[in-house]
């Protein structure tokens, strides 16, 4: 959807995501053990993370697919409890925005990446929902037997995303909540679309 909706607005989109997700595969990939906070740390710190389109590499390596797996999905939730990785990578990901005219996906953009944003969007579903999109994603690629052990895999990130110390999951004071389970992604988008028309054309009077 946020993918969708830059294209549709002329937009850059940045799945911040997919930056955790490089590197908990790096680290992975060097034998760093994803606890070690200062060596994730660094690894973040000098790691070449590039964002094009839908594809990610870091260090010169196309991980588009490579970070799409159930393993890699536990890393990335890993090594996003880390505070110092944090800290890093915010600090990149406001630098992507600081120009504007950006879609920036991510658990904590609107609670701390960017809490002054021109808009917030919480998008949510349930984890069946979830799942089933999972599973019909050729994007991310399998590991896991079927439709209830994604839906258990994504229940376990969320209750470990909103109950982390370090920029926790929640939603925005300032944030249009829009349950999409069921909706498809056109009429989502639309939605939002509509939204960014009220924020950057508002009527006047």
């Amino acid at each position: 959807i946020a993918r969708t909706l830059a294209e549709s607005l002329g937009y850059r989109h940045i799945d911040t995501g997919a930056m955790y997700r490089a590197i908990g595969w790096k680290a992975k990939v060097e034998g760093i053990p994803l606890d070690d906070e200062r060596s994730v740390a660094d690894l973040a710190h000098r790691a070449d993370i590039v964002l094009d389109g839908g594809a990610v590499s870091i260090d010169g390596r196309d991980v588009t697919r490579a970070i799409r797996t159930p393993e890699i999905d536990k890393a990335a939730t890993a090594v996003a409890r880390l505070r110092r990785v944090r800290e890093v990578l915010v600090a990149r990901q406001r630098k992507f925005g600081e120009a504007g005219g950006v879609v920036m996906e991510g658990r904590d953009i609107g609670t701390v990446v960017f809490p002054n944003a021109d808009l917030k969007i919480y998008l949510d579903a349930s984890a069946e929902e979830r799942a089933r999109r999972r599973a019909g994603d050729t994007a991310h690629s399998g590991g896991q037997a079927g439709q209830e052990a994604v839906a258990a895999s994504i229940a376990a990130r969320d209750e470990s995303d909103t109950t982390r110390i370090i920029s926790p999951l929640k939603v925005a004071p300032d944030a249009v909540h829009i349950d999409t389970t069921g909706m498809p992604i056109q009429q989502v988008v639309d939605t939002v679309i509509a939204l960014v028309r009220q924020k950057t054309h508002p009527r006047s009077g």
